[in-house]
């Protein structure tokens, strides 16, 4: 591994089971039990899962109907978005108490840089366990973290002892702890590229790491150099306080499948009209409209159009994406239809340079 690349103290964490565990916090009886957060109807998805309720093979995702056949004793839960979100504030409160450097990618899992923290504690190790101690004490909820040098080593440790555990990746043990990993748990390695990389002959981080640049980049395009220098453990990404979305969307799953055009054009233009409040809200604009539909077989299409310039009102919106759900003729009734607005003006302001990064020697106490 090279020494001459950013070295840093992150911490990945990520809470247990989020949303089911605060159902489970909040009301005693579902506690033990299989539950699902999520709508019970046929149309119905499962947005998160109790771990009791994963040992059926219940998943986030999945179709609330496969999932009350997998574990007929699945109690179904409507989501309290607004409490995960206070719960998630007060989570946050506690990562602040460490250091300014927190990351958030969603209500339950944030990265925090604490090469220097407000404690003046040197070993990153002992924070993530007074961390996750910390949110078990004052929420009730267990958390798992992830330690090492960079976003992605962290964030794939997090996964490791998962529930209620953490798992630190030493600058020293990073070779060995890569190359055992099966590729799909590699960050950024989905369902479709991994089977790509089973046919490749590419089932480990190791048999990743034989392959050349070109190699990876041929198979893979501009993501190919991403796994090229992940595998040996260069991730020189900082951790921004501030994220910066790369798009903003909306999206509605129907209880009934749509056939008509008629209807659809009906159920996008209130999909454009929360899509507009979301971004006046952020005083956000963007260049590139998406259109996203899903059939009832559960297939899914994209069609995206660049615009010359920035738009954020719902007419321009909705009269891009009436032009998008016109452009290929339907191949089935649709069952989610979801707009997304993307080539953010943001992006302009984001900095990405690694000019401010620390750089120490390999021997890193953790």
């Amino acid at each position: 591994m090279p020494n001459d690349f950013p070295l840093r103290k992150i911490i990945h964490v990520d809470m247990d089971a989020f949303y089911a565990s605060v159902e489970q916090l909040d009301n005693p009886d579902l506690r033990g039990k299989p539950i699902a957060v999520g709508g019970s109807s046929k149309r119905g998805v499962v947005a998160a899962a109790s771990y009791e309720a994963r040992k059926y093979g219940v998943r986030s995702a999945m179709s609330s109907v496969l999932a009350q056949r997998n574990c007929p004793e699945l109690i179904f839960v409507k989501p309290r978005f607004e409490r995960y979100k206070e719960i998630s504030h007060q989570i946050r409160n506690i990562f602040y108490e460490y250091t300014d450097l927190v990351e958030p990618l969603s209500l339950d899992e944030a990265y925090l840089d604490v090469t220097v923290n407000k404690k003046g504690n040197p070993s990153a190790s002992l924070i993530a366990k007074e961390i996750r101690q910390k949110i078990y004490d004052t929420i009730g909820l267990n958390a798992s973290a992830g330690i090492s040098i960079n976003k992605f080593i962290a964030k794939v440790a997090s996964d490791v002892n998962k529930p209620n555990g953490q798992k630190t990746v030493n600058p020293e043990e990073i070779s060995q702890f890569l190359e055992e990993l099966d590729i799909r748990k590699f960050y950024g390695v989905g369902k479709v590229t991994a089977e790509k990389m089973y046919k490749l002959g590419i089932f480990t981080g190791k048999d990743l790491k034989q392959k050349t640049l070109e190699f990876l980049e041929g198979n893979f395009g501009k993501n190919g150099s991403y796994y090229y220098n992940v595998v040996r453990g260069i991730h020189t990404s900082e951790v921004k306080p501030h994220r910066i979305p790369k798009s903003v969307g909306a999206e509605r799953t129907f209880n009934e499948n749509l056939s008509s055009e008629i209807f659809m054009l009906e159920r996008l233009d209130h999909i454009a009209e929360e899509l507009e409040k979301r971004l006046k809200k952020a005083n956000i604009a963007g260049k590139t409209v998406t259109l996203k539909i899903k059939y009832s077989d559960f297939t899914l299409n994209t069609r995206s159009k660049t615009l010359a310039y920035y738009i954020s009102s719902k007419s321009l919106i909705l009269e891009t994406a009436k032009e998008l759900l016109y452009q290929e003729k339907l191949q089935n009734s649709v069952r989610l239809l979801g707009i997304s607005l993307a080539n953010l003006n943001t992006e302009k302001k984001e900095k990405t340079t690694d000019k401010e990064s620390i750089s120490v020697q390999l021997k890193f106490e953790f």
